[in-house]
Parts: C-alpha cells; structure tokens; sequence
C-alpha cells in the first residue's frame, strides 16, 4: 500500500503496488507478478467494472527487465518469465483476514481499533456510538457479500482462490489471481489448475462465501455481547435466502421475466441445465 489518493470527485481511492517485490506479508515468496498473470488483472479488473460488479480497478501496468522464475502449471516445469508491476485501486484493501488474524493472535484492543477505523472511513451508515455497530457491519458485510457472489455467477465469473484473505471486507473483487469465465454452464468449471480438490469450483462460491462469512463470525465474537452473539448467528443463517432472492433477481433480469410467478426458479434451473448439455 502506498499511499491514498482522493479525486476531484472526492472519491477515496487507496493505491496499492502488485509484483513489487518482497514485503512483510509475502510468505516467502519473492513478491513479484509475471507479465501474463497482471496483463490479466488489469483487463478482468476494468472488465468487471464496465459489467457492473464492484471490484478493485487498475490504473497502470509496468513491464519489468527482472526475471521472475515461475511454474505456471504446477508440474515441475519451472522457467523464466518477465516480471511486471500493477498500480492498482480499491476504495480499501481490508480482508476478512486483516481481522481474523488479529482475534487468532488476542490481539483484540487492536482489532477493535481497526474495525472502528473500518467503519469509520467506509461505512457512513453505523454510527460509531452505537452499542451494536459491530452487529451492524456484520450484518452489512454478509448481505453485500451475497450479493457479490450472485453478481460473479450472472457473469459466470468464478475467482479462483476464495479464502479469506482474497474477500474483501467492503465486499468488492479482489486479488485477480486464478479467475475463470465459463463459456458455457458447468456447474464444476474451476480456474484454478492447483485447486485439485474443486474448493473453489464455480458451483461451490457461494457456499464458500458462507464458510468466509463464518470465520468473520468467529473473529468477531470477543468483540460482541452474548446477545448480539446470538443475533449474528441468525444474521449469518439468513445468507443463504439473501444470495437465492438476489441470484434470482439477476437472472429473471437476464430472461426478461417480469413480476413473480412460482415456475420462474424452475424455468432458470431448466435452462442452465440445457446449457450444460449443450
């Protein structure tokens, strides 16, 4: 992260370096970005933006003299690729990690000052002398991720690594490492050729999104009062019928179908399963 660039419009946007080398975070690896994986990020982020789907945005690509040695399919095969950099945009680059890590480590005075700087700067609706400010992000942060997940599927976007450090906190797309579109319904299309367990196969995001929205759950309960506890539980529970009505919404929007009828869920199932026969 380098820095926070408000534009004449007085939007927010914190800007964010991908493939620039070694920092504290990166696991041991070199901190570097191949030319092929961030031309990638920048077409799919700007791609996403135009399609109406919140997500993180590019702003440059810098190709790179470095070599960066990587083994693309994961088969041994390791060979030498020019390295590039991406300047990319997000209105915040906070995860469902940057907090779960803090609640693993007890370090919880910290975490309640992130999350009050969280929703502080991003979420102008809780007001900060609420006693339930914390049940209402959460409360937030499940319906809007709901709602994202249908949004990939209405695309067929499916990302490929969906654990809680690439879920963004303000519910946008995120870290464009292995994505995929479907060229056609496969309910078992997965992006990511290391997933070999099919973790993240298209079919299986949203209940992906709810194992996410469960670890969340969990960081936060130091934070929040047995009956709150309680009421994010119940919280949590209404995802599934949040995504259905939204996902719904969607693709009646694509179909045309206007009002309610009870054969309209039916008419979408038939129809994606003709797709995956054809």
């Amino acid at each position: 992260l380098i820095g926070v660039y408000t534009n004449r419009h007085g939007e927010r946007w914190e800007l964010q370096l991908k493939g620039s080398g070694k920092t504290p975070y990166s696991r041991n690896g070199d901190g570097r970005a191949v030319l092929r994986s961030s031309v990638r990020e920048f077409l799919c982020s700007e791609a996403m933006y135009y399609l109406g789907i919140p997500t993180s945005r590019a702003a440059s690509l810098v190709v790179s003299d470095d070599e960066v040695w990587r083994d693309q399919f994961y088969n041994g095969n390791i060979q030498k690729e020019r390295g590039a950099i991406v300047l990319r945009l997000a209105k915040s680059w906070f995860r469902i990690g940057s907090l779960e890590i803090l609640a693993h480590s007890g370090e919880l005075d910290l975490q309640r000052r992130l999350l009050d700087f969280i929703i502080q700067e991003h979420f102008p609706s809780i007001a900060m002398n609420d006693s339930n400010r914390y049940l209402e992000f959460f409360s937030t942060v499940v319906s809007e991720t709901a709602n994202l997940i249908a949004l990939w599927m209405s695309v067929g976007f499916a990302h490929g690594v969906c654990n809680t450090d690439n879920f963004s906190l303000l519910s946008i797309t995120i870290d464009y490492g292995p994505f995929g579109f479907m060229g056609s319904y496969d309910p078992n299309f997965v992006p990511n050729t290391s997933d070999d367990e099919r973790r993240y196969k298209i079919g299986n995001q949203a209940n992906v999104g709810l194992f996410n929205l469960s670890k969340l759950l969990q960081a936060l309960k130091p934070l929040l009062d047995p009956k709150q506890k309680q009421l994010a539980s119940q919280i949590l529970e209404g995802y599934g019928e949040r995504y259905h009505v939204r996902f719904t919404e969607l693709f009646k929007a694509k179909l045309g179908l206007l009002g309610e009828n009870e054969d309209d869920n039916y008419l979408i199932a038939f129809l994606l399963k003709v797709s995956l026969l054809c």
